[in-house]
């Protein structure tokens, strides 16, 4: 069979109608989804849009409309459990603000949505406050929760298990071993954070349903002491064990091979760039194509489109760490 002709989707558990609340999060492989949900007619739900007098470039800039809510990219399950933990009060981290460079501050939670800082510790919480507002907002209205897991290795504090998207010292904060520590998620980890999060999420909406998804994107760096590519065949292989395992126990969840479509030996490797690990216009053409077949009740046909321009556009924490090392 050509590689062009290959399904490996076989069919979408849920069909979304174009009034269908849809909400995003994820790693940034996530935010393509968003994007092409968005453009496509669909009802992308933002529930934390920019001011209306905010300029365009500077609302993209500020990462508004980049998920359905402005959390950044949350690359592992710790890391939405304990969004929602936060937003609602029941988990309150000891890490408020982390200082940059040039003095000013940075959210420890979400480090890049602010390219100019914060001013003082004030400044980031009621930043926070109103954003929580938003992300409470999110899970209680969406109807389809669209979530795509990225990654396995995470910093944490000692002190109460806050997990970071960014280890302390690469873009702001400054890291003590006696303070922050690496954990290395398990496919158990992973799963048992995902149950969680779906009992937390059952008891704000009980109809939501939730679509899971595998970044196809390899690891930039790792801290194990190994070759990147084992340790990211170790992460991705947790990540799908752990969204197998979910979508099989629960009938509101599904899951969406986004990583079998771009990483299938099929394919030769034709849907990554030439450094091998960004996935390419193509590729990401393709994943949203069987997206829209699958899982949309009605697109109006049009030529398939490679989405190169939107690739440039795809704001990633990782990159933080090479700039940090060239830095």
């Amino acid at each position: 069979l050509d590689p062009a002709y290959v399904d490996p989707v076989v069919g979408g558990a849920f069909k979304i109608a174009r009034e269908t609340r849809i909400a995003t999060a994820g790693s940034c492989f996530a935010q393509h989804i968003a994007n092409r949900i968005a453009s496509s007619g669909y009802s992308y739900f933002v529930a934390e849009p920019a001011p209306p007098y905010m300029p365009a470039a500077q609302a993209k800039e500020r990462q508004y409309g980049l998920f359905s809510a402005r959390f950044g990219n949350i690359y592992t399950s710790r890391q939405l459990l304990q969004l929602f933990e936060r937003a609602y009060g029941t988990f309150q981290p000891r890490d408020v603000a982390w200082l940059r460079s040039d003095g000013r501050l940075d959210d420890p939670f979400r480090p890049t949505v602010e390219p100019a800082g914060f001013e003082s510790s004030d400044a980031v919480e009621m930043a926070r406050m109103e954003h929580f507002s938003a992300v409470r907002r999110m899970f209680e209205e969406l109807e389809i929760f669209v979530f795509t897991l990225g990654l396995t290795e995470t910093w944490v504090s000692t002190a109460d298990g806050a997990a970071f998207p960014l280890a302390p010292g690469v873009r702001s904060g400054r890291f003590s071993p006696n303070q922050y520590e690496f954990v290395n998620l398990t496919a158990a980890d992973v799963t048992a954070d995902l149950e969680k999060f779906l009992a937390r999420l059952r008891t704000v909406n009980p109809t939501a349903r939730v679509i899971l998804t595998v970044s196809p994107v390899p690891l930039n760096a790792t801290f194990e002491n190994r070759h990147v590519i084992v340790s990211t065949t170790a992460s991705k292989s947790s990540l799908l064990v752990a969204a197998d395992a979910i979508s099989r126990r629960h009938s509101n969840v599904c899951y969406f091979p986004s990583y079998e479509i771009i990483t299938g030996s099929y394919n030769f490797g034709q849907y990554y760039e030439g450094d091998a690990r960004n996935v390419n216009g193509a590729g990401v053409a393709r994943v949203m194509e069987l997206f829209e077949r699958h899982f949309l009740v009605s697109v109006e046909a049009e030529a398939p489109r490679e989405e190169s321009d939107a690739l440039a556009q795809i704001i990633c924490d990782e990159e933080e760490i090479r700039l940090a090392q060239n830095g």
